[in-house]
């Protein structure tokens, strides 16, 4: 899967396409829908207050027009005292309207923040597009934001701790809801600017010590706006829910199932059985069966503990806690598949062949009992051979058969050729303080191989059973990548001494082999992360267009339903499909199938950026002792502000700003992905290896600011500081030649 593009690749963007800049452009070319934008908007506001890019307006001949009649949000006053407004919903592709509110006498006083119904008047030859008058105020929505609180006589301040916002707020002393100086607060905009020229604000929540290390998961999901409190109605609901039993299903509980999760997971969802095919027709096959808890027996459409769950799409996963999709009644307990406790759930038995095709299959709403919950590690080292107390009695009977089903998928898994991306995870350590103890990157074992390479056909038979009973879904879809994102590989892989089959229909087979011929070489790890950023994002739809990633034709997310609403919908068709009881797919699930996946789309969006910007935060805090230390890392991008580069050991991304690279001017050269300095000739690219030192590490925001002291193990040659009256312009003028000059003579090369 993508992700929310980086600074980096928006400010690439932004240099391939230079009239294609408006956020609606680039929303589009990183497939950003609904709540994403958010995201975005938030990521293009610290690339404006960084200095990074510049908004300007721009003129139209021709400009898309707004309905004569839209939902607006008041901006608020400029400096004359004129009241303005924005759309709700700017579909257009040119510059975002602005629009001047005329008030009558007898309409209400309006602020900042406020929604508003109003009549529009096309207005040429004005510095803004539309005048508005009032319908009517529909409501208000003030900014927010999320801040540390600095006292003063007249109340206080609050200091932003987005990376990219640098304005402070202004807060009355009535008004600060008894916050301390320090500490970290959350707060409404309350009117317009106040003396000195800052916002007024109201603290509406106080969230304790911002240094405290258990504040950094907190402050994301404040940032993020994630749901992290449960309402009464679906507390109670959980609270009144009970274990079932075995009316209305099978009896599974002799079937020796195992969970086999990590060591510190929060729950147990699924579970796994395998033995030996006695069906002589099959010589060499396995009986495959996965079992996964039966959320939608207590998860009921139009339920409040329904309403919530679809509210919050997926449980988000920070170092130090969960914010979960069901309360812990449900996700920790009832739902979970604990051992030696009897558990509903619905289960599919396959039949696979020698070669791990699967052959057949079917599913089965039953009771199950779990004989261990099992972690990776200690199965992995029963295999090895050094089982302990609780994997000894098993080897033989439960995991041995389990790693036989497996390797028969290892050979399926050759023939169909999914992505083989090799990308270490970091594993983040924390002490119980909440403090980072170590950050590691975590090993990938074939006991994770295997429950992965199970959860993939379990959810490939869920889709292929609905799709044959004609039942609607959600489908997991991943579509191929973009020509554009294509073009951009190959020239990395050209760069890096490899080659992409070009004029041919694409499959993940051509992509594979660009990464084995990169394996092991010092361009492996930025081919893997290339051709991760070529990918599109997936998302949920109920239209199946397959899933490009796992080369897969059908395939819909069942094996997850405590922690994926989409799950909880593949569930309730399988119930509507088997006629099981009337807890399947409602008419609402139906009607509102596309509405639901565009929503937890951006939903799991959420969850991936939060999650991305704790593991920032608590890198920085790792690192901010350690300032003034030299580390060992690969260029990862470069722009025009500067060059990023992941460090070796903790996996960290930090910035070389081009301000520290030097007094001589350096030319970006986006096609090359390069960095050249104009007197020196330093050149900078995506890929080479660098030795830097720490400059700053700021726990508060994630960012890491790196110095450059050697690329490739030559030390960086000091630019010569420019002579009185030479112009920055034509040493700009000096680098582009000599780029120019290199990519002529690295084409003639390439001939």
């Amino acid at each position: 899967m993508s992700h929310i593009p980086s600074k980096a690749e928006i400010l690439e963007w932004i240099e391939q396409n230079p009239t294609l800049t408006a956020k609606r452009d680039i929303a589009k070319a990183f497939g950003i829908k609904g709540a994403a934008r958010i995201d975005l908007k938030r990521v293009l506001k610290e690339l404006e207050a960084e200095g990074q890019l510049e908004k300007r307006k721009k003129t139209y001949q021709d400009p898309d027009r707004l309905p004569p009649v839209s939902v607006l949000l008041v901006t608020g006053p400029d400096r004359d005292g004129d009241l303005f407004a924005k759309p709700l919903e700017w579909l257009g592709e040119g510059v975002e309207p602005q629009v001047l509110v005329i008030p009558r006498a007898s309409d209400p006083a309006l602020g900042e923040g406020d929604r508003i119904l109003a009549r529009l008047t096309l207005i040429k030859g004005e510095d803004h597009h539309y005048e508005a008058r009032l319908i009517r105020r529909i409501g208000t929505n003030p900014k927010r934001m999320l801040g540390v609180f600095r006292k003063t006589a007249e109340g206080g301040r609050i200091v932003p701790i987005d990376k990219g916002a640098d304005r402070e707020w202004q807060v009355a002393g009535d008004a600060t809801h008894g916050a301390r100086d320090g500490e970290l607060v959350e707060a409404e905009q309350a009117g317009p600017k106040g003396r000195m020229g800052l916002p007024r604000a109201r603290i509406v929540e106080r969230l304790g010590d911002p240094s405290a290390p258990k504040a950094v998961s907190l402050i994301a999901i404040h940032q993020h706006g994630i749901p992290d409190a449960f309402p009464d109605d679906v507390i109670a609901e959980a609270d009144a829910a009970k274990p079932l039993g075995l009316e209305g299903r099978e009896d599974l509980r002799d079937l020796p199932f195992v969970t086999i999760d990590p060591s510190d997971a929060r729950d147990h969802d699924d579970a796994c059985f395998a033995h030996a095919d006695e069906d002589p027709k099959n010589e060499g096959g396995h009986i495959l069966w996965v079992a996964i808890a039966d959320v939608a027996a207590y998860v009921t459409p139009g339920s409040a503990l329904d309403r919530e769950a679809r509210k919050r799409g997926n449980s988000t996963y920070f170092p130090d806690r969960v914010v979960p999709m069901l309360p812990d009644r449900l996700s920790g307990d009832l739902c979970s598949l604990h051992e030696g406790v009897p558990r509903a759930c619905i289960a599919v038995r396959m039949q696979l062949d020698s070669h791990g095709q699967k052959l057949s299959h079917g599913f089965h709403r039953g009771l199950m009992r779990s004989q261990a919950s099992l972690n990776y590690e200690e199965v992995q080292a029963a295999v090895d051979g050094a089982p302990n107390d609780r994997t000894g009695p098993l080897l033989e009977t439960v995991i041995k058969p389990l790693y036989a089903a497996y390797g028969a998928l290892v050979t399926a898994r050759g023939q169909r050729q999914p992505l083989d991306l090799d990308l270490p995870e970091r594993r983040i350590e924390l002490d119980k303080e909440g403090r980072v103890t170590s950050v590691n990157f975590k090993d990938r074992l074939d006991a994770h191989r295997l429950i992965e390479e199970f959860m993939v056909l379990a959810n490939v038979a869920a889709a292929q059973t609905l799709i044959a009973k004609k039942t609607p879904l959600l489908f997991r879809v991943h579509e191929e990548p973009s020509p554009e994102k294509l073009d951009a590989l190959r020239e990395t892989a050209a760069a890096s001494g490899y080659t992409l089959a070009k004029g041919q229909v694409l499959k993940t087979a051509h992509l594979n082999k660009l990464l084995n011929d990169a394996a092991g070489s010092d361009e492996a790890e930025l081919i893997n992360i290339s051709t991760l950023r070529s990918m599109t994002q997936a998302y949920y739809s109920p239209n199946n267009l397959g899933h490009f990633g796992l080369a897969l034709g059908q395939y819909g997310h069942f094996t997850s339903p405590i922690r994926r609403y989409a799950d909880l919908i593949v569930h309730r068709a399988l119930i509507a499909a088997h006629g099981w009881g009337k807890d399947g797919l409602s008419l609402y699930d139906i009607e509102t199938l596309e509405e639901t996946g565009a929503h937890i789309s951006d939903t799991e969006r959420r969850s991936m950026v939060a999650e991305r910007d704790t593991t920032d935060r608590y890198l920085a805090a790792f690192l901010s002792e350690r300032v003034g230390n030299e580390f060992t890392g690969r260029v990862s991008g470069v722009a025009r502000f500067g060059a990023f580069v992941k460090l070796d050991e903790t996996g960290a991304d930090g910035l070389i700003p081009m301000r520290s690279l030097g007094r001589e001017y350096f030319h970006f050269d986006r096609e090359a992905g390069t960095l050249m300095g104009s007197d020196t000739g330093l050149t900078i690219g995506i890929g080479q290896r660098v030795t830097v030192r720490l400059a700053e590490a700021a726990p508060v925001t994630g960012g890491i600011a790196l110095e450059l002291l050697s690329v490739e193990g030559d030390k960086i040659p000091q630019g010569r500081q420019s002579p009185a009256g030479r112009s920055p312009k034509r040493r700009g003028v000096k680098a582009k030649r000599k780029a120019d000059k290199v990519k002529r003579k690295v084409k003639r090369t390439r001939r």
